[in-house]
């Protein structure tokens, strides 16, 4: 059996979503596929959900910071089977609703594993569904580790759905979601180890800021050991032996939880993308700079799926509105990656936008850096919150920001200011000389640039 659609999306997310609802706003015939619940990563086993539990852990962390400051509370605690039927009723409802809208659409929502079975046609199943044009928004998934016994990680999904959290925790890699859950479950009262292969973590930001927020992990009692691989793990009885390489030689380690936080890839390999004659590279779907497949100009690939600027949710939101205006008016628009803020959700939070000081001088830029450890300016000292820095990269020629990195409370949404000042090519100067709200984070701006 075979139908026939202009569109066939393969991926419920950000992406996905995105495209197929303003294609069939416009009349076109649209089919969506997963093979997952409806919703995507950052709706259910990513952003959303994980900022519930750090909500959590930053009220326990408020309390610790806050005890004899005005302010007594002798028992706080995270209860762990309450937070997570809380984070639930966030992320229970979403496959239903995310379905229940593209239906009323018109879009045909289909279940099941898709597969290229030719240029030009999907298989789902059984059932082979010919389109004008695809759209690759699958996500990513935990990359390959290469060692003996990767298969007994828990993913972050898994460990989003943790009903117990347990008492002894290792995170292999020292990425975005090791430190994220690390914090979390510090504060809930497990104990926690990062092991990173590299000689610092959180490679992509500021070495300096990382540097402050490695000391306060380690002081909350999160061990974190770098340039330390992870030979193998296996099973002793109902617990984990993790196996390592490091500067001290071999090591072994005994924990009840092994999670991957080393990293994710794109999840192409079950689609077949020979059959469909689109060529991938290790990042993703090989694209131009409209998002169109370079080898089959039926296909395009928006989000972590695409070989195309940072895996984050609002980047999907950009590909799906780029996508979507090329599949209706001709390739027009183009993906702008260079002002793109991400947070590293732990607590404190560490933020970024731009172009780090080692990025910049690799580009021959010149550029002055503006460092200030904040952590005696009233808005860290009225929380108590001991570690918290900014560091601003300011152009000569232009006096443009052209990178912000900021650690400490409120920096999640400071950043925000500084990647809207970077698009709209506000100078540093006029940063100094704008009146914001006083006292908030933002107020503080105009004394780091």
């Amino acid at each position: 059996m075979s139908r026939s659609f202009d569109l066939f999306v393969i991926g419920t997310g950000t992406a996905g979503q995105t495209v197929a609802q303003k294609c069939a706003g416009e009349g076109w015939q649209v089919a969506i596929v997963d093979e997952l619940p409806y919703g995507g990563t950052c709706a259910l086993r990513g952003c959303d959900p994980k900022k519930v539990l750090v909500a959590a852990a930053e009220a326990w962390d408020w309390q610790r910071r806050m005890q004899g400051r005005g302010f007594r509370c002798n028992e706080a605690q995270i209860e762990w089977g309450e937070l997570l039927r809380f984070k639930r009723s966030f992320t229970d409802p979403v496959p239903e609703k995310v379905e229940e809208r593209l239906t009323r659409q018109g879009i045909a929502t289909l279940h099941g594993s898709a597969r290229f079975s030719s240029p030009e046609s999907v298989a789902v199943e059984r059932t082979e569904y010919r389109a004008r044009h695809v759209v690759i928004a699958t996500g990513a998934e935990p990359m390959p580790l290469g060692f003996a016994g990767e298969e007994l990680l828990a993913t972050s999904t898994d460990f989003l759905e943790l009903s117990a959290l347990p008492s002894d925790i290792t995170f292999v890699g020292g990425g975005f979601i090791s430190f994220e859950f690390a914090h979390v479950a510090v504060r809930a009262g497990a104990r926690v180890r990062i092991l990173e292969m590299l000689e610092r973590p959180l490679a992509a930001f500021d070495s300096d800021l990382v540097a402050l927020l490695v000391a306060t992990s380690r002081e909350l009692g999160i061990e974190i050991e770098t340039a330390t691989r992870v030979t193998s793990v296996h099973r002793r009885g109902d617990r984990f032996v993790v196996r390592t390489e490091g500067a001290g030689g071999a090591a072994e380690r005994e924990t009840d939880l092994v999670v991957h936080g080393a990293g994710r890839v794109a999840r192409l390999d079950p689609l077949d993308l020979e059959a469909g004659e689109v060529r991938r590279t290790k990042r993703g779907v090989a694209v131009t700079e409209h998002l169109q497949s370079v080898s089959n100009p039926r296909v395009y690939a928006a989000g972590d799926a695409a070989d195309a600027g940072q895996p984050l949710t609002p980047v999907a939101a950009m590909h799906g509105h780029v996508v979507a205006g090329n599949l209706l008016r001709g390739n027009h628009k183009t993906a702008e990656h260079r002002v793109v803020p991400s947070v590293v959700f732990t607590i404190p939070p560490l933020a970024a936008v731009g172009l780090t000081a080692e990025q910049a001088g690799r580009e021959g830029l010149a550029f002055d850096v503006r460092f200030h450890d904040t952590s005696g300016w009233y808005s860290s000292r009225r929380i108590h919150e001991e570690r918290s820095a900014a560091k601003v990269l300011v152009a000569k020629e232009t006096g443009e920001v052209i990178g912000a990195h900021l650690l400490g409370h409120g920096a999640e949404e400071a950043v925000n200011v500084f990647a809207l000042a970077m698009r709209a090519g506000i100078k540093a100067a006029e940063l100094r000389r704008a009146l914001f709200a006083y006292p908030t984070k933002a107020s503080d701006v105009p004394y780091m640039v």
